[in-house]
């Protein structure tokens, strides 16, 4: 018998990540608050951690999303997958050249495009979608931030990434 309503339980599921770096980023300014040589740089270094993880763990919360569409996302040694009932596919993260967002069906859809010409496209709602969020971070010149926000819009995009000329 769970003492948590199951509602409740899953909505503090979603923010596991982001509470955990808030009591991170609580213990630093614990630490802080003592003071003196030792105690107040780790404190430092400990609430500069904890409020990098938090940032991130906010932005990661964009891509978490009920699963409601078919198929599944793999991330696996540098290369993306999407195996679906119509459709799928595998592209590797140095061969990427574009991101989008784009609508496909009254659904959002990654658009990742290679150098090669190849398109894969995959469901944000897709079963490990949540997944694309540290294999698109790993992409030179990428803004993970103008990425979470154009998730969270929800709307098709331009480009959102171009791989630099200098990495193709």
């Amino acid at each position: 018998m769970s003492l948590i309503r199951p509602e409740l339980a899953a909505r503090l599921g979603r923010w596991s990540e982001a509470l955990s770096a808030l009591f991170i980023v609580l213990v630093g300014l614990w630490l802080l608050s003592y003071g003196g040589y030792v105690l107040a740089p780790l404190g430092f270094l400990i609430l500069t951690l904890g409020g990098l993880w938090a940032l991130v763990a906010i932005r990661r919360l964009a891509f978490l999303r009920p699963v409601a569409a078919p198929g599944m996302v793999e991330v696996d040694e540098g290369q993306v997958g999407y195996l679906g009932p119509n459709f799928g596919g595998y592209l590797a993260l140095a061969d990427l050249a574009e991101i989008r967002l784009t609508s496909f069906q009254g659904a959002l859809h990654w658009r990742l495009r290679a150098a090669t010409g190849e398109v894969l496209t995959i469901p944000v709602e897709a079963q490990g979608a949540e997944r694309l969020h540290d294999a698109f971070a790993t992409l030179p010149g990428l803004d993970m931030a103008a990425l979470s926000a154009a998730l969270a819009r929800g709307v098709e995009t331009l480009p959102l990434w171009r791989r630099p000329q200098s990495h193709l």
